[in-house]
This record gives C-alpha cells, structure tokens and sequence, in this order.
C-alpha cells in the first residue's frame, strides 16, 4: 500500500468518526463558544471563509447531470418546498407568537425555519439509505435560492415588526453559500469528478472541523448576553425541540398523505426537517437583534440528535 493510499485511508477514518458524532460535535461547538469566547471571538471575521469551505466541500460531489435527472420528476422537490418554506416558517411565526411577546425571538424563530436545508442532511440521507441525487438536487436547489428565500420569508412574515437588512442577509448568504456552491460544481464537472477525487479526502473532515470553529465563533460572539438562567431560554429550548419534531412528524405526514413512497420520503423528511442552523446562526449574529439568535443557537444543541432519532423510526416504518 502506497503512502497516498496509507494517508486516503486514515482521512477516511477520521471523517467516518467525525460522522459518527455529529450530534455531539454540534452542541460541542457551543460549548466551546461559551467556555472560551475570548479565544473563538477571534475567529469571527474568517467565519465566511470557513463557512465556504464547509459548502465548497459538499458541493463538489454535486453533478449536473444528476441534477438533471432529478428535476424531470420535480414533485419530490415541489414537496420539499411546500413543508420547508412554506408550511414550517408559517407554523414556526404561529406558534411562537402565541407564547413569545419578545417579537426579535419570533423572528428568530422564523429565521431559523427559513433557512436552507443543511448540508449535513447528505450524510444522514446516505446513512439512512435515502435517495442520494434527490438529496444532492435539493441542496443544490435550495443553496442557490436561499438569498432570496430567507428574507423574502422573514420580511413576508415578520413585515415591520423587525429591522432588517435584507440585502445584506442576501449577500451574506450569496457569498457563504451560493459562490462556493457554483464554484464546487462547476470543479466537479470541469475535471469530470477527478478533483473531487483529490480533495474531498482532505475536505471532509476539514468541513467538519470548519463547521465545529465556525459554530463556536458564533456562540462566542452572543455569550456574553445571553444568560441561561433566565428562564426564557428554557422556554424557547422546549419550543425549538417540539417544533423541530413537529417539523419531521407534518412532512412526513404530508409524504404519506400524497404516497411519496421510500426512499424519496425519508429524503424529503431530512432534508425538510433539517436546517444550516451554523449559516442561520451566522445571519442573526450578523444581521438581527441578540434575542433572535436564541432558537438556532438552542436548535444547534437539539436538531442533530433528534434527527438521529427521527431517521432511525422513520427508516424503520418505511422500510
């Protein structure tokens, strides 16, 4: 065995590992935010940069023509846009004005549930045995459209309750998400999947470790103001926890209701349920008030053991 193929196989060894922990490695992030703000604080300004290199790494396995096979069977993808930008951040805007008076944690709430799908979703839905080039086409899909998505939904339901930057967020989402996203796609096809060869061993567990620092950033920028003591945080956890449960539970009710039939169900199901809480946290750090950044910051804590759980009883229902 070559030196190459010796290093190839211990990168694909750390990344599996780093894999196996997501839902400890997100909230793990969050404590090291809050444990350590001086430190992390540091790395704001670079929290762009890095957030590229999360999305460049998974847009590299993202091809056209996959893409293309896809959208010609575009109900699935109709489907996943009804429940994740539609039926979700309405219920999420419902829902948390009846039980929150402070409006900048109702527009946190509907930040958070207007956020793009994660990238992360690409390794559950490859975990839970999911249809892979949907789940690639809706990353792809939603990735380009969240400039527009994401504010257009939160000034739509927010209106004039909130301040708001739109072009800013829009920019912001442009830059962390949409370039690299083009730029990985237009590598991957320009090379025909050589350089994703090359570098994805690399880039897989870097993202990962990106993704870890750049949640950390973003903690330790709002830890100083944001008190778990008082109780209202403890409120908005229970609230994140049963709307991202709600959330997995009213998409797959809606697949069955329709007979999207397994394995595009469960795609649907984690690639609507699960949210880009680390590009989402990162617009509320940026762009809105300290209270609105509380329920992605909970949901950072919360969304990846609940998927873990979420996909294991679905998979099992469905299989």
């Amino acid at each position: 065995m070559t030196y190459l193929h010796k290093t190839h196989e211990v990168l694909h060894n750390v990344n599996s590992f780093l894999e196996r922990i997501i839902p400890v490695t997100t909230p793990l992030g969050v404590v090291f935010g809050f444990l350590f703000p001086e430190f992390f604080i540091r790395l704001r300004p670079f929290v762009p940069l890095l957030f590229g290199i999360i999305t460049f790494s998974g847009a590299l396995k993202l091809t056209v023509s996959e893409f293309g096979r896809t959208i010609r069977r575009p109900s699935p993808i109709l489907l996943f846009f009804l429940c994740a930008h539609v039926i979700m951040p309405l219920a999420a805007m419902l829902v948390s004005s009846l039980f929150f008076e402070n409006q900048d944690i109702v527009a946190g709430f509907v930040l958070l549930f207007s956020g793009p799908t994660a990238i992360s979703c690409f390794i559950w839905v490859s975990i839970l045995k999911g249809d892979m080039a949907l789940c690639l086409t809706l990353i792809l899909l939603d990735t380009i459209l969240a400039p527009l998505v994401v504010p257009g939904s939160v000034s739509i339901l927010m209106g004039a309750k909130i301040a708001m930057n739109i072009s800013g967020i829009a920019f912001s989402l442009l830059l962390m998400i949409v370039v690299p996203t083009i730029i990985g796609v237009f590598a991957n096809e320009a090379t025909r999947s050589k350089l994703p060869d090359v570098l994805c061993p690399w880039l897989n567990p870097i993202a990962k470790i990106c993704l870890i620092l750049v949640i950390a950033a973003n903690a330790a920028a709002v830890a100083p103001r944001i008190r778990f003591d008082d109780p209202i945080v403890w409120k908005a956890a229970v609230f994140v926890i049963l709307l991202t449960v709600a959330g997995f539970l009213l998409i797959k009710l809606i697949t069955v209701i329709v007979k999207c039939r397994y394995p595009k169900d469960i795609t649907v199901i984690v690639s609507g349920g699960l949210r880009n809480n680390s590009a989402v946290m990162t617009i509320a750090v940026t762009f809105f008030p300290e209270a609105a950044v509380i329920p992605t910051l909970l949901c950072l804590v919360f969304q990846q053991s609940i998927t873990a759980v979420i996909g294991k009883i679905f998979t099992r229902s469905s299989g």
